[in-house]
């Protein structure tokens, strides 16, 4: 069940997620048997409550919401090979404007490293890529 906080922010009840700018549900639709790599969608409503104040002539989905998209991805339900927590984001490059009424196509492929695992994404809408993300998370508990 979802709910909406004073400023915008969207809140999860009965979860342990923090509160997010992001109103649409970030769905895992498949992952690779070794969990290495996972495909995820998101519909970016025209009510997402970022747009009113993010250019209110010509909304823009902003790229901080982009991440928030590619991270829950990542950690929501079976985004993740391991359970995870993000440690860095290591680079964004932004490439193409996801506007209301988009649908955000989410690319995982996670790589275990030394300090825990990475995972490179890339994100979609209809009119080509949006954006190239690598994160950095750390396993939860000792876990992979």
């Amino acid at each position: 069940m979802r709910g909406t906080e004073a400023g915008g922010l969207v809140t999860q009840a009965a979860t342990d997620r923090p509160p997010s700018p992001v109103a649409a549900e970030v769905r895992v639709l498949a992952r690779t048997d070794e969990g290495l790599a996972t495909a995820a969608r998101a519909e970016i409503a025209a009510a997402e409550p970022v747009f009113a104040g993010h250019y209110p002539d010509f909304p823009i989905f902003p790229g901080v919401c982009v991440l928030e998209c590619v991270h829950r991805a990542a950690t929501d339900g079976e985004g993740a090979p391991v359970p995870a927590d993000l440690a860095a984001v290591e680079s964004a490059r932004f490439s193409g404007a996801v506007l209301p009424g988009d649908t955000l196509d989410i690319t995982l492929r996670w790589r275990r490293t030394e300090n825990g695992w990475r995972c490179d994404a890339t994100t979609a809408t209809a009119r080509g890529k949006s954006a190239s993300v690598r994160l950095r998370y750390r396993a939860v508990g000792g876990a992979g």
